[in-house]
């Protein structure tokens, strides 16, 4: 399926390093020689010898840490990559005008793909949430009153804004032997506990969890007021931090990762919500036509039965109907975000090399 980048692991670019790959982005560590000639050429601010990677973006689709796939080979969503990082894009320019912190890219020479600068990332997701839904309504109706360390009035309905903003950080990775936080992936954290590991967990100084929490605040508010102005409700996010030198040579507290994105938040119709409706324009309408196809809605929400999980998501071809409507979603958000429509590119892996090799000159291996 051409209109698609399924595998974005093998593009034949020397590096420095093994290719890192996620769920959704490869990262490809370039050679000294690289990175000091792109550095000069293309004049990042950054120090001459600071270390450069090539970030390419897939149109796999991830929900409840599985890959799915569609039906008749269609292993993604077309122009999901590219609304992605275009959505990045402007958000992180945004932050930039505004005086927040910079991101980890420093080039989107194709829109599948960026120029980014190797950050020391910190260990934690930095999450964000003013409405009550999702996971954090699950345990809520169950009974739960704390999240995070902080404690939520009683009465609160399904789907209702929140008294003020919520961070809930939960863990990225296992974390060993950290008094009060469990050995387990993607777990939550509360600010007590950062606070008395904020070494173990990427933390340069202890004064940089509150930089960390007003970078948070101060974008989703960003992101929210401008949203509003399309008529969107900005629901709950993650947001990732890391540490990168400066052309000064200085480590700074930076965005990485993505941000304010369908894949990364929830986003819902302000005008339906307005009516009593929700109307995701999110992955969340993917994760719950997911549930509906499940035998068993636990299957993809208990973590104990994570085999089973990957063993059907590997057998289901989803309707290739399901895979489109998250494309015209992402592709509407982007469009609705910055401005500028998202096409789905014809032959997305050929473009890709094109700019690699023939603008950027990077080196073959």
């Amino acid at each position: 399926m051409l209109r698609v980048l399924s595998t974005n692991d093998d593009f034949p670019i020397k590096t420095a390093e093994p290719v890192h790959s996620g769920k959704v982005r490869s990262v490809y560590w370039l050679s000294a020689e690289d990175s000091r000639r792109l550095i000069e050429q293309r004049g990042y601010p950054v120090a001459p010898d600071a270390p450069l990677a090539i970030m390419v973006v897939s149109d796999r689709i991830s929900a409840f840490d599985c890959i799915w796939h569609g039906e008749g080979g269609l292993n993604g969503v077309p122009g999901k990559g590219a609304a992605l990082n275009a959505i990045s894009q402007h958000w992180f320019d945004v932050f930039r005008e505004a005086g927040l912190a910079r991101s980890h890219i420093l080039e989107a020479p194709h829109p599948l793909c960026w120029v980014v600068q190797r950050a020391q990332p910190v260990r934690i997701e930095a999450i964000a949430r003013r409405y009550i839904t999702g996971s954090m309504w699950r345990s809520y109706a169950e009974g739960e009153r704390i999240f995070c360390g902080v404690q939520l009035p009683e009465g609160l309905g399904k789907d209702q804004r929140l008294p003020e903003l919520l961070i809930t950080p939960s863990t990225k990775g296992v974390l060993e032997g950290l008094e009060g936080i469990p050995e387990a992936d993607d777990v939550n954290i509360s600010r007590e506990s950062i606070l008395k590991h904020w070494s173990a967990l990427g933390f340069m100084a202890p004064s940089d969890v509150d930089v960390y929490e007003q970078l948070l605040r101060r974008g989703f508010h960003l992101i929210a007021e401008k949203l509003s102005g399309v008529d969107q409700l900005f629901v709950d996010t993650k947001f990732e931090f890391g540490y990168a030198e400066n052309a000064q040579g200085q480590q700074e507290l930076i965005y990485m990762d993505e941000v304010g994105t369908p894949d990364s938040s929830r986003f819902w119709d302000a005008q339906a919500y307005s009516q009593g409706v929700v109307r995701e324009n999110s992955k969340e309408e993917f994760r719950q036509a997911l549930l509906a196809l499940a035998p068993d809605p636990s299957l993809l929400l208990d973590k104990s039965r994570m085999v089973q999980r990957q063993q059907f998501a590997a057998a289901t071809d989803l309707p290739e109907a399901l895979l489109m409507s998250v494309s015209d979603t992402y592709r509407a958000m982007a469009e609705r975000i910055t401005g500028r429509s998202v096409p789905i590119m014809e032959r997305p892996r050929e473009s890709i090399e094109s700019t690699l090799f023939d603008d950027l000159g990077l080196a073959r291996r």
